[in-house]
Formats: C-alpha cells, sequence, structure tokens
C-alpha cells in the first residue's frame, strides 16, 4: 500500500468491505499499521456532498479532467444508495463520471451506503485511509440526503456543498442544516446564468446564520459549470487554500483526531446502543478514555472499547 501500488488498493479495499471473521481481523491489522505509519497528512480528502439532481457526479468528472493533466493520481469512493435486496450500491455503474472510465491513474470506488439512509457506509473511513495512502487526492461523493454533510464533514479534511440554484432561499438552507458544515460552496451550473447568481447570493447572504465549523476561514461561494468546465480552477484552487490554512493554523491534525473520535463513539453506539455505552460510563466517559489513551489507531480503538462494552453486557446490571 505505501508503495502506491494499485493491485494492493483493490485488494485491501475488497479486504474491509468482507464482513467474514478471518477478513476483518486482518482488516484491523492493515488499517491500524495504515493509520500509524502512513506519512501525516497524506492525501488531502475532500468531500463532495449535496442534494440530488445538484451534479455532484457531473462535477466530480470535470475535476478529474482539470486534475489529471497536472499528474495528479485522484481516487473517488462514492457511497450510494443501497439495493434493499442485495445490500449492494445502487449505482455502482457511476457512468457519469466518464473521464474515470479508462485512465489508470483515476481509481473509482462505490460503496453501498446499507442501511443508513443519508450515511455513510462503515467501511467509508476504512476506504479513506486506504486511498489517502496511494492517491495524490482523494474525493468522497455522498449519497446526498439526510445526515450525510454532518457525517461527510467528520470525515474529510475540506466538505464542498453542491447547490442546485433555483432550489430555495437561504431559509431552505438553513433549515436543510447545510450552512454550518461545508467549508467550500459550489453553485453548478452557472452556465444558467441569473438563477445560478440568485442561488450564489442567497448563500453568501445567509452564511453569517450558520455556524462554520472552522472560523479561521472565510468559507467561499463559487459559481461553477460542470458542463462547460468553467471555475473549476478557481474551485479547485480552493479546496488547496483551505488546506494550507489548515496547516498553517496547525487544525489538520486536531481535525482528523476529532473525525476519528466521533467515529469510534457513533460505531460503539450504532452496534450497542445507548444501554451498551452506559455500561462502559456513557458516551462522555468514553471521550474522555480516547483523548486520554495510548496512540493506537482508530481502528484498534473501536474494537478494543467494542470488547470491553460486550465483556460488560455479559455481567448482571
Amino acid at each position: 500500500m505505501l508503495a502506491r501500488d494499485r493491485d494492493a488498493v483493490a485488494e485491501a479495499l475488497n479486504l474491509v468491505e468482507d464482513r467474514r471473521a478471518g477478513p476483518r481481523e486482518a482488516a484491523l491489522e492493515l488499517l491500524d499499521r495504515l493509520e500509524r505509519e502512513a506519512p501525516f497528512p497524506g492525501a488531502p480528502r475532500i468531500g463532495i456532498t449535496g442534494p440530488p439532481g445538484a451534479g455532484k457526479s457531473s462535477l466530480l468528472d470535470a475535476l478529474v479532467r482539470h486534475l489529471r493533466p497536472r499528474g495528479e493520481r485522484l481516487a473517488i469512493v462514492a457511497v450510494d444508495p443501497s439495493s434493499p435486496k442485495s445490500g449492494g450500491a445502487l449505482l455502482g455503474d457511476r457512468i457519469r463520471v466518464r473521464a474515470a472510465a479508462a485512465d489508470p491513474g483515476v481509481f473509482l470506488r462505490s460503496m453501498a451506503a446499507r442501511d443508513r439512509l443519508g450515511g455513510l457506509s462503515e467501511a467509508t473511513r476504512a476506504a479513506v485511509v486506504i486511498l489517502g495512502a496511494a492517491f495524490d487526492r482523494v474525493f468522497v461523493e455522498t449519497v446526498g440526503v439526510g445526515q450525510s454533510e454532518v457525517e461527510a464533514a467528520a470525515l474529510v479534511d475540506t466538505l464542498v456543498y453542491v447547490a442546485n440554484p433555483g432550489t430555495g432561499d437561504w431559509l431552505q438552507f438553513m433549515k436543510a442544516g447545510v450552512l454550518e458544515a461545508p467549508d467550500v460552496f459550489a453553485v453548478n451550473k452557472a452556465d444558467l446564468g441569473a438563477t445560478a447568481r440568485t442561488t450564489a447570493g442567497e448563500l453568501e447572504g445567509g452564511m453569517g446564520l450558520g455556524e462554520a465549523t472552522d472560523t479561521a476561514w472565510s468559507r467561499p461561494v463559487i459559481l461553477v459549470s460542470a458542463r462547460e468546465g468553467t471555475g473549476i480552477e478557481k474551485l479547485v484552487a480552493a479546496f488547496d487554500a483551505h488546506r494550507q490554512a489548515q496547516e498553517a493554523a496547525g487544525a489538520l491534525r486536531e481535525r482528523r483526531r476529532r473525525s476519528g473520535e466521533s467515529w469510534i463513539l457513533d460505531g460503539l453506539e450504532r452496534r450497542y446502543g445507548s444501554y451498551g455505552l452506559e455500561r462502559c460510563g456513557g458516551r462522555e466517559a468514553l471521550r474522555a478514555r480516547l483523548a486520554e489513551g495510548p496512540a493506537a489507531s482508530s481502528f484498534a480503538r473501536l474494537t478494543e472499547l467494542g470488547r470491553e462494552i460486550e465483556d460488560a453486557l455479559r455481567k448482571p446490571a
């Protein structure tokens, strides 16, 4: 993996999605070593979220066409709705990201959200760690409904919200909870003209009403057209500027730490419920333990605390 072998990447991703006991142990060992040994901070992790129909996949296609001539190796994790029968990704072909189809410098992986509407698959974090060790930039495209913006913000270094022109004023954006989490806003379909400019103005006007995740960063609203390729260079510049701002402030490592902590606690609660967490002191007690504990990977800590909760649940209350 650290040698950036594309075949090893595919094998590792297959391993982390295998739910059998043997492969899960092997996957944990791999992920633990990668998270501890891969150089920090590794590839930028960029989340692409927004409502259905906003053109997230088309925008990714435009980003690939812009970045590949610069020699960047790109990875895309597309978290899709799941088939209720097979559990697999319904949009697994991702035919809209045409630029990735035959390019060996682009790796695209579709992952099913399974039963988590609007959320991220549990394997998504593992995929991001794997791809971040082998590629120059990792994009994560979410389902785009429910709590995807919040969950994606906890996983990536830079979260981009792709807005669809003409879908509502700033009050609607506030109700949808999308003014707080994103670091960058992209209003797609700028070729629509006045409608797109109005939406950009509404976002800019409502920005002060949402609590930003990074108060030292002035969040830009950028007009782009995935179809015409306009605004893409400016959008990439915003990605890079946000990364540089975080590194200069020493905030990136802390964002990654909080990301791992939230992932562990949310994973434990999904698996064992609030009662399971209470048997080990509750969420805040576990959070304190994570803050004071050894420098193990988030994958190792999740497994360790899970075993403790299981032991506690076996004992009489």
